[in-house]
């Protein structure tokens, strides 16, 4: 059965969730991304609430199979888990949106939290919370994202700054700033791997 499903086309597999011609509807609206159709909030203005939640409900399942694995082992042995998570989490979002990952000293995720909302363009983040949420939740490390609505993928001066003041503030209740993300439609810039934290 696993390779008949394996075979599918997209609308194939979407289809058997929202009906064929919801299917094909959406991925002809979308351009024929399926990764567009469970990113956006709003996939089409002509898709019944019923469909919208089964699409919500697919994109929560896969975001949280995507958790599960970084909850047991080393999130940083397995960093495309960790991109494809971010991706699933943020992608699609038309504001921008702050999150961290607070992980135990073996850098197993013990919690995820969107902790700051903002704009199109900027969104407002206070150490001091990040502080406080990394106590009660006995963190040992943690992992920033945020994403560009823009879709463009850099990290701003902006970022670097705020990035640095967040690492400074954990560092007094020694709390490691493991890496931050930034994720951009389907592309995610890791700050560690350019060197910026």
């Amino acid at each position: 059965m696993s390779r008949i499903i394996e075979a599918m086309s997209d609308v194939d597999l979407l289809g058997m969730i929202v009906g064929s011609k919801t299917a094909a509807q959406l991925l002809k609206d979308a351009g024929g991304s399926l990764s567009k159709v469970l990113y956006e909030s709003m996939p089409s203005c002509n898709v019944r609430p019923r469909v919208r939640t089964k699409l919500r409900i697919a994109t929560e399942l896969v975001r949280r199979s995507l958790i599960e694995p970084m909850r047991q082992r080393d999130a940083l042995t397995s960093p495309a888990s960790v991109r494809d998570y971010l991706r699933m989490t943020l992608t699609g979002r038309d504001y921008e949106v702050f999150m961290v990952l607070f992980l135990d000293a073996q850098h197993r995720v013990l919690e995820s939290e969107e902790m700051f909302r903002g704009t199109l363009t900027q969104t407002s983040v206070y150490p001091r919370e990040v502080v406080k949420r990394s106590l009660v939740n006995n963190a040992a490390a943690v992992i920033f994202a945020h994403n560009h609505p823009s879709g463009v993928a850099q990290p701003s001066h902006a970022d670097e700054l705020l990035t640095r003041s967040l690492k400074d503030a954990l560092a007094l209740v020694d709390v490691k700033v493991l890496d931050h993300f930034v994720v951009a439609g389907t592309a995610v810039m890791s700050f560690a791997e350019r060197g910026l934290l």
